[in-house]
């Protein structure tokens, strides 16, 4: 997905995959929707209803859901949304370690019901008694779990290949908290602007290349990062960065040699992943001490710059990269 720590690079990566998006649409329901996918056993709740549509198909929510449910990757989103769970699946210690304190708090509140994926205790899932359960993960673990998830409370389900925007916008409207979305909106297109009109000149006459490398590389390898936070850098902002010809699989698929690492002095600036504190993250960390990566052009005139991206598949983290690019791109020497 992203050059951010996520929780299995299978995961990351195909989640981070830009794609046609779902939509999810309010259509007020009154009880008597014949699209009703998911009453199950707690069929008594859905007074005061509306219908949404996602990957399986038109389910009937409550308006203002109380205890809401999260699996797999819709944990994190409905957290940075200003979401409580009840219920949560497991993340990574560098997933929460990112985490502004008060969604972690949020987080740890939650009962866990599971790893993430199709690993669900569904009696402790049920024993939550939730009105609405939000599930993003692959489709083989919806084929293992989906239906019976679908017994236990109303389920909104979305797969991989759905596009960040489009996948913030639907937990908000199923899990009714809107009002935050709209105010991280705004702030993302405000920062976007401002790079935008900052740094119009660099982002013109500059060919930038993102790297990166993560706990899943084999030894001595790196990767082109050409999804993640990079496509927002390039899609969203407008930097010059290299990118997969279309049909083929990301760059960021193909582990490289650190032999290769001279190959980046064709780009006049490069990027590369640190940690909050502005530090080479771990798993980067050898590049930056090899002789090839000091060598490069970049390098030598303080063109290579550190990038912290917590993550992005929610505005919360996405503003942070965006913060961090901002001050990444005031370093450059002024002559372009």
């Amino acid at each position: 997905m992203s050059n951010a720590p996520l929780m299995r690079r299978g995961a990351v990566l195909a989640a981070a995959l830009m794609s046609a998006s779902l939509v999810l649409t309010a259509c007020g329901g009154d009880g008597d929707d014949t699209g009703d996918k998911a009453t199950g056993t707690r069929g008594d709740k859905t007074a005061g209803s509306r219908s949404v549509k996602a990957e399986n198909g038109t389910v009937k929510v409550p308006t203002d859901p109380e205890r809401i449910v999260t699996i797999g990757n819709t944990n994190l989103p409905f957290l940075d949304l200003g979401g409580k769970p009840v219920g949560v699946t497991e993340a990574s210690d560098s997933e929460l370690d990112v985490l502004p304190k008060e969604q972690r708090t949020a987080y740890e509140a939650a009962e866990v019901v599971g790893s993430n994926g199709g690993e669900v205790d569904l009696e402790k899932l049920a024993a939550l008694k939730p009105d609405l359960i939000l599930v993003q993960f692959h489709s083989n673990d919806w084929d293992k779990v989906g239906k019976k998830l679908e017994a236990i409370a109303p389920t909104v389900y979305w797969g991989l290949d759905t596009e960040w925007k489009a996948f913030a916008d639907a937990i908000a409207e199923a899990g009714n908290v809107s009002d935050e979305l709209s105010r991280q909106k705004a702030e993302f297109e405000d920062k976007v602007a401002k790079i935008q009109k900052t740094y119009g000149k660099v982002i013109k006459d500059t060919s930038f290349v993102d790297v990166s490398r993560g706990d899943w590389s084999d030894p001595g390898t790196f990767y082109i990062a050409d999804i993640g936070c990079s496509e927002i850098a390039r899609d969203d902002i407008g930097l010059d960065l290299p990118e997969a010809a279309e049909g083929k699989d990301p760059l960021a698929y193909e582990s490289l040699p650190f032999e290769q690492i001279g190959e980046l002095s064709k780009y006049d600036v490069v990027t590369y992943p640190v940690d909050a504190d502005g530090r080479p993250t771990e798993p980067f960390a050898p590049v930056v001490k090899t002789n090839t990566w000091k060598a490069l052009p970049a390098v030598r005139s303080e063109r290579a710059l550190g990038v912290f991206c917590p993550g992005n598949n929610s505005y919360g983290p996405v503003i942070q990269y965006l913060d961090s690019l901002d001050s990444a791109l005031a370093t450059l020497p002024a002559q372009q």
